[in-house]
């Protein structure tokens, strides 16, 4: 098949809609399929990259300031007189695409896929939309994000007067992307049951769950390597509670760090390690001078796999306290290591962290309970055997591969469609 990628958040920004959609090319690719990827530009300008097969278009862009491209660095926020000034943008802001319509056209009128695949709703899905409407080319959308993925950034849409109706304005626009494709997938379950109305009079179209799938040749357990535990500062430990992924207010990592400042307490010779940037990184680091356990948190920064793997090999446990996962892939990682779980009751987490199999499901916002966690887990070895092996077992039902095969099964069901909707408007 010819296939089309899509999708305004790409690698190597680090995310989990970016991790899914370079897996996917780069899997579909090596199964023999002619891929194409269009995405933003991270210098700006129209190129195009060839990487294992799959030729990746990065069209002309624009940085927006106000949020970061999770590529470079987050710089601590400059002082005047040893204060803070308050952060109003970005220097390395994230790149949305501003000419999408004719360069997408130029691009898919030059590939003619068989089949789009959408992964996103900003400016590069809109093109897509307006191509597929007037060239009736087959779509597969998959949704990844809720509203607050988005609202929860900003400061100004935090009061509920003004972020539930922004959120439920929000959750129509990407539900939007979903109905009017042939064929739509979430990652959960629980996702779908969030972004999708129950009353499907008006969204007749099949929303499938399906995993956002991890390489688990590449996630196993294993003992971590010394040496790149060493480059990151990651000093030994038999106790060490893990946190990976990106660095924003709406993971809620300050409840974890605090979390783990109580658990200190009753399991002195624990340490964390957080692993990611993002605008959250000095708010937590000055959190964690505040609580006095500076000598025991350490923030690695950003570090991209095969070294990632011996990080997440390097936990006892590994925590989250975010509301937001459709999913969370690295969620899939961690169990696939062979790591116990913790995280919160909300979001579509549950699916991945097992209350009693593989790990501690607390209430959202429930730091006592988080640390309660924390301490159960981390001062017994038997538990953590027992949500190790539980980890393992669950991360197999989301093997990148099985996400593969049944992408290509959805893509044949979606041209199906699309020639049985064109054969009975003739």
């Amino acid at each position: 098949m010819k296939i089309a990628i899509a999708s305004d958040i790409y690698y190597p920004q680090v995310n989990g809609v970016a991790v899914f959609a370079h897996n996917l090319a780069l899997g579909l690719a090596k199964a023999g399929h002619e891929v194409i990827v269009i995405a933003p530009s991270f210098n700006g300008k129209y190129h195009v990259d060839l990487e294992d097969n799959v030729t990746t278009y990065h069209l002309t862009a624009a940085r927006f300031p106000f949020y970061p491209d999770q590529i470079n660095t987050v710089p601590d926020k400059k002082k005047i007189l040893g204060l803070p000034v308050p952060r109003l943008a970005y220097r390395h802001g994230i790149w949305w695409s501003v000419n999408p319509w004719s360069e997408v056209k130029h691009i898919l009128n030059e590939f003619k896929p068989d089949v789009i695949h959408l992964q996103t709703a900003e400016t590069i899905a809109l093109a897509v939309m307006s191509y597929v409407r007037k060239y009736d080319v087959p779509l597969v959308s998959t949704g990844h994000a809720y509203p607050d993925n988005v609202t929860g950034q900003f400061k100004l849409l935090k009061p509920k007067m003004i972020k539930k109706p922004t959120d439920a304005v929000l959750r129509a626009y990407m539900a939007s992307f979903l109905k009017h494709a042939e064929y739509a997938t979430m990652p959960t379950e629980m996702a779908i049951g969030d972004l999708v109305p129950k009353n499907r009079k008006r969204f007749k179209v099949t929303v499938e769950a399906l995993s956002n799938g991890v390489d688990l040749s590449e996630y196993k357990p294993g003992e971590p390597s010394a040496e790149v535990l060493k480059k990151y500062g990651v000093k030994e430990s038999k106790k060490r509670v893990l946190y990976i992924g990106r660095v924003d207010p709406e993971k809620s990592i300050s409840n974890v760090v605090k979390a783990f400042s109580k658990a200190l307490k009753k399991v002195s010779d624990a340490d964390m390690v957080i692993v990611g940037d993002g605008i959250d990184v000095p708010n937590l680091k000055k959190l964690v001078s505040e609580l006095g356990i500076s000598d025991k948190v350490t923030f690695t920064g950003k570090i991209m796999p095969p070294e990632l793997v011996e990080i997440y090999r390097s936990g006892t446990v590994f925590a989250t306290a975010s509301e937001t996962e459709t999913q969370g892939i690295v969620l899939i990682e961690a169990a696939a290591t062979g790591l116990p779980l913790i995280a919160v009751d909300k979001g579509a987490v549950s699916e991945l962290c097992q209350k009693g199999r593989n790990g501690e499901l607390c209430k959202p916002g429930d730091i006592d309970g988080i640390a309660k966690a924390m301490v159960k887990i981390l001062s017994d070895e038997k538990l953590q055997k027992k949500y190790s092996e539980g980890s393992i077992e669950v991360s197999k039902l989301h093997d990148l591969n099985r996400t593969l095969s049944r992408f290509e099964e959805i893509y044949h069901e979606a041209i199906k469609l699309k020639s049985e909707h064109n054969s009975i408007e003739e």
